[in-house]
């Protein structure tokens, strides 16, 4: 059947494809007008513009986009010029093959993701891996096909904005850190020529990224208040808060991590940041919290539903803002709140609105699994073993504090042992 190829004969040609033709499982109608133009149907429901014309002595045949996302009118006009070029001893193909080769001799950025998610793999904590792939697979995902040496700034920036909207200033600074790294590492290895890092002229979504915030304390009662149901999420959040620990700590915490008699916590090495188990003498708050978690046959995680422990963070943590009102706060300003009230004057005569616990910044940096001095010194050896009990007394004074702010109780004073000598 031969039509000219409009908008208005395609609905006749599709008669034709269902009805006379339906026999066959794909067929192409010929334009009446310029030679080798068509309209090709398949029984998947593709209906593709081609070009068929002669090369070399060859048959060939280009597509010029599908239709309806391509109208008859766009095609024509392409098939045309592609003809045009035929007249004139040019390939209409040629421009096409070309980038295709080009492409084909560089590496896409999904080639340059695999790679170097297989160089940093041993390097990085089975939590940090996890995210940084899931922003460069999944967020960057349409940039995977493009040269590495051809994404720019736009190609970058178009992606960033909608995310900003979408998941927030926090996750598209994420991502966009997650590619700037990628990008770093692929300069430094020979896998783009580029001279500068495309990722660094876009603007940051959230450029306080690396925050300073401390909550206040209506903000932290807010918070802990908002999290009373018995759910995953919940119980993270208020073990955040008693423990200052970070939250890939708590979201893949084990029921074989806590001592017998439910004393005392230990993260191993493999789920710390500085590769330095450590453990927790930890107050009553935190095991009454832990006595209403139910063990799951599944897995040894307390939360989640597989190995990998927690992993529903934003969805959640978008929820919580909501219930109690506190925005613009990350899991890691919970950590610092803890911190710094610990560390801080305890209040006196003099200054009766302070906050600070006093505790002393030794006792500090081993709660929090920090080394001081340097690692390969006498300090940075034995630092984990000398502050136990000033590590229990500042955990058990920051959970009569919280619980002081939360429920009204008179906040209760507790002394540090001695320091040892």
């Amino acid at each position: 059947m031969k039509l000219k190829l409009t908008e208005t004969n395609i609905p006749a040609l599709e008669g034709q494809f269902a009805g006379p033709d339906s026999n066959k499982s794909d067929a192409v109608y010929w334009d009446t007008e310029i030679t080798g133009f068509g309209l090709r149907f398949r029984r998947s429901g593709k209906r593709t513009f081609v070009l068929q014309y002669k090369w070399g002595g060859c048959d060939k045949r280009m597509t010029l986009g599908q239709y309806p996302g391509v109208t008859a009118k766009k095609a024509r006009a392409a098939a045309q010029a592609a003809l045009g070029d035929k007249a004139r001893g040019k390939d209409p193909q040629a421009d096409k093959r070309a980038e295709k080769a080009k492409l084909q001799a560089q590496s896409t950025l999904l080639d340059v993701i695999d790679q170097y998610l297989l160089d940093k793999k041993p390097d990085l904590r089975p939590s940090s891996f996890h995210e940084t792939e899931r922003y460069l697979r999944k967020v960057w995902k349409p940039l995977h096909g493009k040269a590495v040496d051809e994404i720019n700034r736009r190609a970058i920036a178009n992606i960033l904005n909608p995310l900003k909207h979408s998941s927030g200033k926090t996750a598209a600074a994420r991502a966009r850190s997650s590619l700037s790294a990628l990008f770093g590492w692929a300069m430094q290895n020979g896998h783009c020529d580029a001279l500068v890092n495309p990722v660094i002229g876009t603007k940051n979504p959230d450029p306080h990224t690396r925050r300073e915030r401390v909550l206040s304390d209506d903000e932290l009662a807010a918070i802990w208040k908002a999290c009373d149901g018995n759910n995953d999420y919940d119980h993270i959040i208020r073990l955040l808060i008693l423990t200052a620990c970070r939250k890939s700590e708590v979201g893949g915490m084990r029921w074989s991590e806590f001592n017998g008699d439910r004393t005392a916590w230990t993260i191993p090495a493999s789920r710390t940041k500085n590769g330095k188990a450590y453990t927790l003498p930890l107050p009553d708050m935190f095991w009454n919290i832990i006595d209403g978690i139910k063990q799951r046959d599944s897995t040894d995680n307390l939360f989640g539903f597989s190995d990998l422990g927690y992993r529903n963070w934003y969805v959640t943590k978008e929820a919580l803002d909501r219930r109690c009102g506190v925005t613009g706060w990350t899991h890691h300003d919970l950590r610092r709140t803890v911190a710094t009230v610990m560390a801080e004057s305890p209040p006196d005569e003099e200054h009766p609105k302070r906050r600070g616990l006093g505790v002393f910044p030794h006792v500090v940096e081993a709660l929090l699994n920090h080394v001081s001095g340097h690692k390969s010194g006498v300090a940075g050896i034995y630092n984990r073993a000398r502050y136990q009990p000033q590590v229990k007394t500042a955990l058990a004074r920051w959970a009569e504090y919280v619980a002081s702010i939360t429920s009204g109780e008179e906040r209760k004073i507790l002394q540090f042992p001695a320091e040892t000598k």
